[in-house]
């Protein structure tokens, strides 16, 4: 907590109070997948979406991990997803995420950010979860890690309670700096003195908005870039179910480099796999 001069303040000594806060991108920071992929199979399990899907996401997934995302091919996921949801009811599709999210979550959760996510709660800092996946996904899943406060995409519901195939707020690139910078104008935080965790290159205006940023299982194009400014890189790699978590084990805020290790040869292996995923369409 820090305490900041106000000039002209009603508050009797001129100070109020004012925040750090830790802020996370969920997708290969907190969690090891890709939050839409990782419900892919309880969404074709639903009827929602088929098997060649499944596939074709898992396909983009290895893509997304091991070559990053730039501008161009997240517009075309978010398109694609907006495309695909387009009259799905959102109450059931909330109701489906809470039903399997302990199945869903529970083998891909890193350790590393638990850990972080209990120091940063100890220092009293507020927590914030900062995805471009859908509040319906987010909002649980944040909760069942112990985080109250998220920003997420916001899709837009027609007056049936159904997607639209629209978004009424994109938390994706700069738009996410934007969300933290109004919640540091209406809650207090000291963005200054605030921590940013994210594995893109699309994070960048997120990581640029806080005083400690750091680069988590970091793209090439955020390595080279955190690499450059001297910023903390850290490797996460660990999994665990929060139900075998028996204590609180802080680790350090702030300090020291993690080196990322090579993984092209299962890469190459897994990418030419996937090219022959179209012999399964049948199965639609």
């Amino acid at each position: 907590m820090i305490l900041t001069l106000v000039r002209g303040s009603d508050s009797g000594n001129g100070y109020r109070e004012r925040v750090q806060a830790a802020f996370f991108d969920l997708d290969k920071t907190v969690i090891a997948k890709a939050a839409l992929m990782a419900f892919g199979r309880p969404l074709h399990d639903a009827g929602y979406i088929s098997r060649w899907l499944v596939l074709r996401s898992l396909y983009g997934q290895l893509v997304f991990r091991y070559f990053g995302a730039d501008e161009a091919r997240m517009k075309k996921i978010r398109e694609a997803s907006l495309r695909l949801s387009k009259g799905w009811d959102q109450a059931k599709v909330t109701a489906l995420v809470r039903e399997t999210l302990t199945e869903v979550i529970e083998p891909i959760v890193y350790e590393e950010a638990l850990d972080l996510i209990d120091s940063h709660r100890a220092a009293g800092h507020r927590i914030f979860i900062v995805s471009a996946s859908p509040a319906e996904i987010v909002t649980p899943l944040a909760q069942y890690l112990g985080v109250d406060s998220t920003i997420s995409t916001r899709p837009e519901i027609d007056d049936e309670g159904r997607y639209t195939g629209r978004v009424e707020f994109y938390a994706y690139g700069p738009y996410k700096a934007v969300a933290m910078r109004e919640l540091a104008m209406s809650d207090g935080i000291d963005l200054a003195e605030s921590f940013a965790y994210s594995d893109s290159i699309t994070d960048l205006p997120m990581l640029e908005a806080v005083g400690h940023p750091i680069a988590v299982n970091p793209d090439r194009d955020l390595r080279r870039v955190a690499t450059e400014r001297g910023w903390e890189i850290r490797t996460f790699e660990s999994t665990v179910a929060l139900k075998t978590r028996r204590h609180v084990r802080p680790v350090a805020i702030g300090s020291g480099t993690v080196a990322v290790a090579g993984v092209a040869a299962a890469t190459w292996w897994f990418l030419r796999r996937a090219k022959d995923t179209r012999r399964f369409a049948s199965w639609r």
